[in-house]
C-alpha cells in the first residue's frame, strides 16, 4: 500500500501547529446585504481579538 500524505499548519517544528487557531466569522456585506465567512488562522493569544 502507499503512504498517505499528511498536511500540517506549522511546517516548521511539531509544536508549531499548537499554537495557532483556524477562526471562522460570519459577516455581512454593506453593499449587498450577503453574508459571507471571514476564515483566518491566528496565534491562540489573538482569538478574542478576530471576533471584537
Amino acid at each position: 500500500m502507499a503512504k498517505k500524505a499528511v498536511a500540517s499548519f506549522g511546517g516548521s517544528g511539531k509544536g508549531s501547529a499548537k499554537n495557532v487557531v483556524k477562526c471562522i466569522r460570519l459577516v455581512r456585506s454593506d453593499r449587498t446585504g450577503a453574508y459571507a465567512f471571514k476564515e483566518d488562522i491566528v496565534p491562540t493569544e489573538q482569538a478574542k481579538d478576530f471576533f471584537a
